[in-house]
């Protein structure tokens, strides 16, 4: 219950609640309303035993009366119907022995009458097993005194009481009304939960069509969605790809050293750009875990060189000191991993640390230990002097779209989804994330990663290099309708001496491919007329082996995490990412046709 009850309710109402199951309120109310029926015809049967001064019946039944005022009064105080039941089933049975062995000494029509209530009501009160418990522990008795009387004689020394034929009528007529309620009160509380059952089952029917309604809404919103990132990725990517694209270009044009410094910042602010997509779009991704890690060679020095880059600027124009320091023994290291992902994880935490520090230091760091000849782990820290994070706010910060506090959000601007992509992908490696922090004092981020060591990657961008030469012979078909990218790519193949064919859709992509005979396809993925993955479907039905068989590389500007399954379920080979840097173009283009030849 869910009110308390005072001790002078009297009520049945009082007494039930939702909270209960319908059948134990059917119970409550059986027994609420059988205790009058029982107490009226006990006082019939006392006032008559009384008068007839049968002494032991004037004792029972008096005891009985009193036995059924105090449940009743319990019941209508604390409803333990089930207490409540085995106390009257108790008192009946001690009463229906007693009449037997004592009062009685026979077997006659209210014993029996008393043995198929005790029976009736035990089952609906208390369920099969105690129901058969208590029919059992009042047949017993009845089979032995049968017995007893058939072979010996029942006999003691105490006179049986003599019962008139008006009190056997009272104990008749009381037994049957009671015998009569219990079946048609229960009778009734069963059509009532078959009733309920049905109405619940046809609720259950509607809601399950509503549910798969809801589903099939949802299964959708979930695929525009992706669509709409997709597009969206390909839209922003492109221009990015453009940008980073001429960059490297000039950078290989041998610039004057300060225009290598502007060439450099641009580089630089378009990587970080970038990395701030790459958290908008891949963010559900991330959150589902279900972002998978490229192992890429890559240059960790490098990489914190280009993260820190732009950072410092933005540190040093608040009149912050910026500190990068890196064990000086990376730098002649190749390691292989995932140099997006961690670029990503990096800039978060050197980001944050500028945007939440005031007056001070940045401290970015790097050292490393080798553990053994072919693999190393990196340490990395990145440290402020800043505003620092309260003790009870540790956890809540790496959760999405969430600052420390409200007043923290409207001083320091933000979307509050650094820290928790920071997290996810470091989970997602199995790698844990050590804050230290102090208000008012600053914070410090720490974790470490295991990286295997490449070879160092040959140097293949210069103008007149061994390497690039080697490529002049190669036959390349080119993909793509982009009028940017397709002066871009011409740019920097005519650095490795490779003229490429140029097919502005996937129609002419399938056309040229079965008229020429290439060495390798880069294909763009989104493209007019046909896209970049039906055009790879379509070459590897060709009937010429060979031209079927022709490596393809997918180019890509989309951000979704699932895009190389994609990619490899349509034949094509491999795939890179816009923007990519030339060096793994180069290597992959040269891994596939060597494997091919």
């Amino acid at each position: 219950m869910k009110n308390k009850v005072s001790f002078f309710n009297f009520s049945i109402y009082k007494i039930l609640s939702k909270d209960q199951q319908p059948i134990d309120q059917a119970r409550i109310r059986l027994l609420y309303y059988g205790f009058f029926i029982v107490a009226v015809a006990n006082l019939g049967l006392l006032i008559s035993v009384y008068f007839q001064r049968q002494t032991l019946l004037t004792i029972t039944a008096a005891l009985l009366f009193v036995s059924v005022l105090f449940l009743f009064k319990y019941l209508t105080f604390k409803p333990h119907w089930r207490q409540i039941s085995h106390a009257l089933l108790i008192i009946g049975t001690l009463i229906n022995i007693n009449n037997l062995f004592v009062a009685l000494q026979k077997v006659d029509v209210i014993t029996v009458q008393v043995m198929l209530l005790i029976i009736l009501f035990s089952y609906y009160m208390l369920g099969q097993t105690w129901g058969l418990i208590y029919s059992l522990v009042n047949i017993i008795p009845v089979m032995i005194f049968l017995l007893i009387s058939y072979n010996t004689g029942y006999f003691i020394s105490l006179r049986p009481e003599y019962i008139d034929q008006g009190t056997i009528l009272i104990s008749l007529f009381a037994n049957f009304i009671l015998i009569v309620y219990i079946h048609s009160h229960f009778y009734g509380a069963f059509l009532s939960n078959i009733r309920e059952l049905n109405e619940n089952i046809e609720k259950q029917h509607e809601l399950n069509r509503e549910l798969e309604v809801t589903i099939v809404k949802a299964e959708k919103s979930s695929r525009v969605k992706s669509e709409f990132l997709a597009t969206m990725s390909h839209e922003i990517r492109t221009p990015l790809n453009a940008i980073v694209g001429m960059s490297n270009l000039m950078l290989m044009s041998d610039p004057r050293r300060d225009q290598k410094e502007n060439l450099d910042v641009l580089k630089l602010s378009a990587n970080n750009l970038m990395s701030i997509v790459n958290d908008v779009l891949d963010f559900n991704k991330i959150e589902s875990g279900k972002v998978t890690f490229e192992k890429i060679k890559f240059n960790l020095v490098e990489l914190i060189e280009n993260v820190c880059g732009t950072e410092r600027g933005k540190a040093e124009s608040k009149g912050l000191k910026f500190s990068l320091k890196y064990d000086p023994r990376l730098e002649d290291r190749m390691l292989v991993g995932d140099p997006v992902r961690l670029a990503q994880i990096l800039f978060n935490l050197v980001s944050n640390a500028i945007k939440f520090t005031k007056n001070g230091t940045i401290w970015v760091r790097a050292s490393f230990t080798e553990i053994a000849d072919d693999c190393v782990t990196v340490s990395f820290v990145v440290k402020d002097t800043g505003i620092g994070i309260d003790q009870s706010d540790l956890e809540s910060i790496f959760e999405p779209f969430t600052q420390e506090s409200i007043t923290t959000t409207r001083q320091y601007g933000g979307m509050g989804m650094g820290l928790a992509i920071v997290k996810r992908l470091l989970e997602l490696q199995s790698v844990h994330m050590n804050v230290a922090s102090s208000v008012g004092k600053g914070s410090e981020f720490s974790f470490s990663m295991d990286f295997p060591v490449a070879a160092p990657v040959i140097e293949v961008l210069n103008g007149n290099g061994q390497q690039a030469e080697s490529m002049g012979h190669l036959k390349m078909l080119i993909a793509e309708d982009n009028p940017v990218n397709v002066l871009l790519m011409k740019k920097l193949l005519s650095r490795w001496h490779i003229k490429p064919v140029i097919a502005d859709n996937g129609e002419h992509v399938i056309q040229i491919a079965k008229d020429g005979d290439f060495d390798i396809i880069l294909m763009d993925l989104q493209m007019p007329v046909m896209n970049g993955f039906d055009a790879a479907m379509e070459i590897r039905k060709f009937e010429d082996a060979k031209k079927a068989s022709t490596p393809i590389i997918a180019l890509t500007a989309t951000s979704l995490n699932d895009i190389k399954d994609q990619v490899l379920s349509a034949g094509m080979n491999d795939y890179v990412s816009k923007p990519f840097k030339p060096e793994d173009l180069l290597e992959k283009i040269q891994s596939l046709v060597a494997t091919v030849s």
